[in-house]
């Protein structure tokens, strides 16, 4: 019986490939534009929300807008978006990655959802400056908490360095992402800030790069936050 299932997940993978490639169009300034909108969405609902005392003492977020999840027996995840660090106490230009995972089980359909990652250490962007992080295996990840409070999580979400969230029909939720794949989409960094090698360690740091206006319009949804505006 398993003989006869790897043949059908490999002509359902590469059927998913066009599909997730067409996930990722769209310029990287559509792209932060997008990620605003998830930012600002949160901030109106603070009560079903991601808590916004957790966002304001975070080490680091991520914004994907649009993950497309794919499964028929075998099943895949695939989106782009941001990552913003803080760097003594202010928030870093947004680098641009990628997110991909997959499972195996009895599963069939197709959804899009946009993901909020939210680091809580600063052991936990680490992996980011190296350019790749495996969820659950480089950092434990775990549902986050949503609504004004913190408390009530469970054991392995207070151990989690990262908590995770998506967002469907408006509303926040914790969502599971064991063993996707954080990684810096180089080729889309070298677009947006106009210069082909940059490093994603170079953007974090804020060293010779212009801020283009998508970006600054970024940071300053995330500085709402640390103001306390939406409590």
């Amino acid at each position: 019986m398993k003989k006869q299932i790897w043949p059908v997940m490999l002509v359902v993978l590469c059927a998913l490939i066009p599909v997730f490639a067409l996930a990722a169009q769209g310029t990287e300034t559509e792209k932060i534009d997008v990620a605003v909108e998830v930012l600002e969405q949160n901030l109106t609902i603070p009560e079903r929300g991601i808590p916004p005392q957790l966002l304001k003492s975070a080490e680091g977020i991520a914004v994907i807008p649009g993950v497309l999840k794919v499964g028929f027996v075998v099943g895949g995840r695939y989106g782009t978006g941001v990552v913003m660090v803080r760097k003594e106490g202010a928030w870093s230009p947004p680098v641009f990655i990628s997110l991909t995972g997959g499972s195996l089980g009895w599963q069939i359909g197709a959804q899009s959802t946009d993901l909020i990652l939210v680091f809580k250490t600063p052991r936990s962007v680490e992996g980011m400056m190296r350019g790749k992080v495996t969820l659950g295996a480089d950092a434990a990840v775990a549902a986050g908490p949503v609504g004004r409070q913190v408390g009530g999580a469970t054991d392995a979400a207070l151990k989690a360095e990262i908590y995770s969230y998506s967002r469907s029909r408006g509303l926040f939720a914790g969502v599971s992402l064991e063993g996707s794949v954080l990684q810096i989409d180089d080729e889309a960094n070298a677009a947006f800030y106009g210069r082909k090698g940059i490093s994603a360690g170079e953007i974090f740091a804020g060293t010779g790069i212009v801020l283009p206006p998508a970006a600054e319009k970024l940071l300053n949804a995330l500085r709402r936050y640390d103001a306390g505006e939406g409590e």
